[in-house]
C-alpha cells in the first residue's frame, strides 16, 4: 500500500514537472486553469485546474498566501508560500479524488 502511494506521488510529480516545463514555453494558460508559483525561497510555476480553488485544503494554502503577500505577488501571479513537495502531494490527492 505504501509503495503504491509512493509510486502515485512520483508519477504525479513527473506529470506536474512536465506540465510546468510545457507551460513555461507558452505565454498563456489553458482555459479552466490557473498558473501558481510555489515555494518558500525559489518559486516554481505550476498550472492547476481552477476547480482546485474550491477545495478546503487548497483554500488553506491561499489563506497563507494572502497572509504573507496580500495582493502584492512578486512573481506577477498567484504565489503560494509552501514547500514544493507539499504542494505536489496536495495536488496529487486532489487529482485522484
Amino acid at each position: 500500500m505504501g509503495v503504491r502511494m509512493l509510486s502515485m506521488i512520483a508519477n504525479a510529480k513527473q506529470l506536474l514537472k512536465l506540465n510546468s516545463i510545457h507551460t513555461r514555453n507558452q505565454s498563456d494558460v489553458p482555459k479552466g486553469h490557473i498558473a501558481v508559483y510555489v515555494g518558500e525561497i525559489q518559486r516554481k510555476r505550476f498550472v492547476v485546474p481552477i476547480s482546485y480553488l474550491n477545495h478546503p485544503s487548497f483554500q488553506d494554502l491561499l489563506k497563507r498566501a494572502e497572509e504573507e503577500f496580500g495582493f502584492n505577488h512578486p512573481m506577477g501571479g498567484l504565489t503560494i508560500p509552501c514547500k514544493e513537495d507539499a504542494f505536489i502531494n496536495l495536488t496529487s490527492q486532489l487529482h485522484a479524488s
